[in-house]
């Protein structure tokens, strides 16, 4: 009898179970969003650019055809914000409008004027400010139109000091005006505040006294209407002198983006 024991089959093994870090097919839609993303940016980007490049240049080109002003003026545009919302809405919220030197009728100076709620397609503007800076030069022509004596014009923020010689009985007399400068109803205003002779101050009503028989006027204020000099849509609300400067407050009509009758001159009454 043999002592050997048969032997048991070996049970079979099973396949390994899939552990799941076998390579897999990833999503490919986050990199095109993202590339797509890019892309859109990028057009912004190069959109707005072109605005700010050619939204300038068209509100330039309109302005000084319709002030009439000559085709090399020197003009500068800004537009404030992000332009092609703006554009895109019809409407842009802010205009910064600046020049050296632009000549108004009688009126040559600086200008610097802002307009807000300026429509796209034509209209009126919501509003419209800004102002006008002129030298010792312009301002002395302006004050030549009061009955004022007038041979020399100094400007002592914040006011102005006439020099004159006026004929007292038979006698040149040198006197010195120092005027308040301010704007009431449209019309630049100057007050006579002191006078002086030589180097002494006297009353203004003595003064007046002796120049009652001459050609010579220092009863105020003294009123001097420049309106037909400039645009019928500008109203002076404002003058005050800045250190050499004469600088004029002035509104504008937000109709005279659409009326031309408010790009004419005015009238004085």
């Amino acid at each position: 009898m043999s002592d050997t024991q048969p032997t048991a089959p070996l049970p079979e093994l099973a396949p390994p179970a899939a552990t799941g870090t076998g390579p897999r097919r990833r999503r490919k839609w986050p990199a095109v969003v993202l590339v797509l993303l890019v892309v859109l940016a990028v057009l912004a980007v190069v959109a707005e650019l072109i605005a700010r490049a050619v939204v300038p240049g068209i509100v330039r080109t309109t302005v000084i055809e319709q002030l009439d002003l000559p085709a090399d003026q020197e003009l500068q545009v800004e537009v404030a914000g992000i332009v092609v919302p703006q554009l895109i809405a019809g409407r842009l919220d802010e205009l910064h409008l600046s020049s050296p030197s632009v000549t108004l009728g009688g009126v040559t100076g600086s200008v610097d004027a802002t307009a807000t709620g300026v429509p796209v397609r034509g209209g009126d503007l919501d509003a419209a400010a800004g102002t006008i800076r002129i030298d010792q030069e312009q301002l002395t022509e302006l004050l030549s139109a009061s009955e004022l004596p007038i041979d020399d014009v100094t400007l002592q923020e914040p006011d102005v000091v006439l020099s004159a010689d006026v004929e007292v009985l038979t006698l040149q007399i040198p006197i010195g005006l120092t005027l308040t400068p301010g704007v009431e109803d449209g019309d630049l205003l100057f007050s006579v505040v002191s006078v002086s002779v030589g180097d002494g101050s006297i009353d203004l009503g003595e003064v007046t006294g002796w120049l009652e028989d001459t050609s010579a006027d220092l009863s105020g204020p003294h009123r001097i209407c420049i309106a037909d000099q400039l645009p019928a849509g500008l109203t002076l609300t404002g003058l005050r002198i800045d250190g050499n400067e004469a600088v004029i407050d002035v509104d504008v009509d937000g109709r005279i983006a659409t009326d031309e009758k408010l790009l004419k001159n005015g009238t004085c009454s």
